[in-house]
């Protein structure tokens, strides 16, 4: 068991870990998980949680606390008019379904493959963002049918797999298929609770690992989340106001170069 210096700094790290989840998902309707993975993924190991479950907690742990703050956010982006339900509701089923399957593979591949994904996709996206404007896209419209649930579907199983929320990867493909920057961050906090909800059911569902530490429901570990929650719900409300001030253009190429940064930390992470 760690000592209390211990425990206590890794609250400490996690608290923080939860205001900065918090105040991002709200700003870019990214989801806490691209936050609070690779920070869980730091600090467990110094409470001494096994290596063989270590990103399976991250990830699951991550997907649970995202059902608050995207709801928040959500909600908040609704009320200054930039929610499209349309959209959403469009969208729910398919990415519902996406959410599932990643969910399942979370947990049945080993962490390191999990590490890798995030990394890959985290650098693919911050590429895009780094090199594209504000007004650039594909197409003037999203697309409907067949094309747009499969979208749908692809965003719900990435985002699972990462232990994310919709907007990491929903924002750039959106604004990509026409949708215009602020709807896409509005469209991406409902999607992370479309997402975590059966994610989280699902990773909380699975057979204990007996290498879960103790107060772990599946994969979740309650503690961690007890701890993350409240941080994370007081900051989302701040990101969304910055969200509706801030030049696009300037959150853009910021959150690229966090990206890359989190992208380069899992990677190694992974391979090391």
């Amino acid at each position: 068991m760690p000592d209390g210096q211990a425990l206590a700094a890794a609250a400490a790290a996690v608290a923080s870990a939860g205001l900065a989840a918090g105040f991002l998902s709200g700003l870019f309707g990214i989801g806490a998980g691209v936050v609070l993975v690779p920070a869980l993924s730091l600090v467990l190991p110094v409470v001494g949680i096994d290596e063989a479950v270590r990103q399976k907690l991250a990830v699951a742990t991550s997907l649970a606390a995202m059902i608050p703050t995207s709801w928040l956010g959500a909600r908040q982006h609704h009320a200054r008019g930039a929610l499209d339900l349309g959209l959403v509701r469009s969208l729910a089923a398919a990415m519902l379904a996406g959410a599932v399957a990643g969910a399942l593979l979370v947990v049945r591949l080993r962490g390191e493959v999990l590490s890798l994904v995030f990394a890959a996709v985290a650098a693919a996206v911050a590429c895009q963002l780094a090199l594209t404007g504000v007004e650039w896209r594909l197409r003037e419209r999203f697309p409907g049918g067949v094309a747009g649930q499969s979208i749908g579907f692809a965003l719900g199983l990435v985002a699972a797999l990462m232990g994310i929320g919709g907007g990491t990867v929903g924002v750039p493909v959106l604004t990509m298929l026409g949708v215009p920057i602020l709807r896409a961050v509005a469209a991406a906090s409902a999607f992370g609770l479309v997402i975590a909800l059966p994610a989280t059911a699902v990773v909380m569902l699975a057979v204990q690992d007996p290498a879960m530490p103790p107060f772990s429901v599946g994969y979740v570990s309650l503690p961690a989340l007890a701890v993350i929650v409240p941080f994370s719900m007081l900051a989302t409300g701040a990101g969304v106001r910055l969200a509706h001030r801030l030049r696009h253009i300037v959150l853009r190429r910021a959150f690229a170069g966090f990206l890359l940064l989190v992208a380069a930390r899992m990677a190694q992470t992974a391979l090391g």
